[in-house]
């Protein structure tokens, strides 16, 4: 038997990189996946790939930030593939320059969708985990949220609180057999860190700096990440809550 046989994960930001992979690897392993994702297109190619190779999974629209958009999409997945099991918060988004060079409504666009967004997805999952006395919830925050990061200053504020929220709802759901952690990527090669490489000014020499900085040698990959993300929400972690890892190469070192 699969570890996820049978179980309903929903993993926001499903057809991104980070997302994407992750939905494959649940379907992999047996999940009834749910890709939830503000682009519907981007959530259908997941979900048909996952299809034609033989998983289980189905593309829902849903813009985090908007909360009846959150209860549809949350409503219509547990229609269509049974109740969450397993929620991951994945989706997020960035600006990359100096604090004193944002704007308030950039603040309020990265706390909405870093933060908020996080928080709709709880507020809308939870009561129905609670009910059944089981659930996982892995949410993805950032080495940056650790250890800063020039030019993510509100980045990195909204997933250091992600990840205090996190520590939060892991004490006040325990009681129901929920588990909540959190994985913190450090530098990966997805769209969003494409678009912090072009704001850098020179991309050739970050990406440089970072591969050396990184000990194991290179760049994180989409697929690097699912495997930590699949063991928080797998029984192999049931007495796991509460914890944050780093999935950065070693790039960052946390005690």
């Amino acid at each position: 038997m699969q570890r996820f046989e049978g179980k309903t994960v929903a993993v926001t930001g499903g057809g991104g990189g980070i997302g994407g992979a992750t939905c494959r690897r649940f379907a992999s392993e047996g999940a009834r996946v749910a890709v939830l994702d503000l682009n519907p297109d981007a959530a259908r190619q997941v979900a048909d790939a996952i299809r034609a190779a033989g998983g289980q999974a189905q593309a829902f629209r849903c813009d985090i930030t908007d909360r009846a958009s959150v209860d549809a999409a949350v409503a219509a997945v547990e229609e269509s593939l049974g109740p969450i099991d397993v929620l991951v918060n994945n989706a997020g988004w960035d600006v990359f320059r100096p604090f004193t060079r944002t704007e308030p409504a950039q603040w309020d666009k990265l706390i909405a969708i870093n933060l908020t967004g996080a928080l709709h997805m709880h507020h809308a999952v939870l009561p129905g985990m609670a009910a059944r006395k089981a659930g996982r919830i892995v949410n993805i925050a950032s080495d940056a949220a650790r250890v800063g990061s020039s030019g993510e200053a509100v980045y990195a504020a909204c997933k250091g609180g992600l990840v205090a929220f996190s520590k939060t709802i892991a004490r006040e759901h325990a009681r129901h057999g929920i588990t909540v952690n959190v994985v913190c990527p450090g530098p990966t090669d997805t769209a969003l860190f494409a678009d912090y490489k072009e704001g850098a000014g020179n991309p050739e020499k970050l990406m440089e700096a970072f591969t050396r900085a990184i000990p194991l040698g290179r760049i994180g990959q989409p697929d690097d990440l699912p495997g930590a993300i699949a063991f928080f929400a797998s029984d192999d972690a049931g007495f796991i809550t509460g914890q944050v890892l780093s999935v950065s190469g070693g790039l960052t070192m946390n005690g």
